[in-house]
């Protein structure tokens, strides 16, 4: 194994991959054939591939599997949600840590131009080109929750009840699982009554920014952490741009992104 693989796959994060997918044997009766690729390699090419930006086809041969194979088993593992699912473990592991902090979250949602696709749409900040919308809940730490992606055309406040929902319950360091803040922040795209009703009834305050009475200066003083967070889902370029035909391959993209957020936050 090579030191990029390891540098790109640390045993910490193996590790909790592992806890995901069960590893896999193929048995031939007739013997012979080609060894399976490994799963660590595939996945730091697919880490390589979502930092990097670089398409299937441009991997360089020193991580060993071809393209065919590492995009193979890439939409294999997109169709099973292991991504979701690596994120949610990555949660349970900083919850039980108590380094997740549920006083004060934030949500605020970022477009992309996007190449093709479902779930793309008109961009209205982008003169109308086709583009698709990444959402995020973040806790107070700026550490991703909840994460849902739509056409660029979709209003934010549409995407305030699915993202609350979408969060899991996570673990705590006492108690129960939690799956609920105790404060959410918005801006003024999410500035409808029937949000502010629909949260008071689930027992979540509001702090939504209000049309034509707030000034915008003062607004971010709490908020500023999930648009630091959008900045470091721009770290994985693979984001800059929609290119994936496939909306579950996109999303699958955005919770590997998610995931390693969380995961470099668990070995600070």
């Amino acid at each position: 194994m090579t030191d990029l693989v390891k540098r790109l796959v640390p045993d910490e994060l193996w590790t909790l991959f592992r806890r995901v997918v069960q590893p896999t044997q193929v048995i031939r009766p007739q013997g012979g054939g080609r060894q399976r690729a490994g799963d660590r390699e595939c996945l730091a090419v697919i880490i390589f591939v979502a930092t990097s930006g670089c398409t299937w086809r441009q991997l360089p041969p020193v991580f060993g599997p071809a393209w065919p194979t590492v995009y193979r088993r890439f939409a294999q593992w997109s169709r099973e949600r292991v991504w979701a699912r690596l994120h949610r473990l990555v949660l349970d592991e900083l919850g039980a840590r108590g380094e997740l902090d549920w006083s004060r979250c934030a949500i605020d949602s970022v477009s992309v131009r996007a190449v093709k696709g479902l779930l793309t749409g008109p961009n209205p900040t982008d003169r109308g080109k086709a583009g698709s919308k990444i959402h995020l809940i973040t806790d107070r730490n700026g550490v991703p929750l909840s994460l849902g992606i739509s056409g660029a055309n979709m209003h934010d406040s549409q995407g305030l009840e699915p993202l609350v929902r979408g969060i899991p319950p996570i673990r705590s360091r006492r108690g129960p699982r939690r799956r609920r803040p105790a404060k959410l922040h918005a801006d003024k795209g999410y500035d409808y009554d029937h949000l502010r009703r629909w949260l008071r009834k689930r027992g979540i305050r509001h702090r939504i920014a209000r049309k034509g009475i707030e000034s915008s200066q003062r607004l971010g003083r709490h908020r500023w952490v999930v648009e630091r967070t959008v900045s470091w889902l721009a770290g994985c370029r693979r984001l800059h741009r929609r290119y994936e035909r496939e909306a579950e391959h996109f999303l699958a993209f955005v919770g590997i992104a998610a995931a390693l957020i969380c995961q470099r936050r668990l070995i600070e």
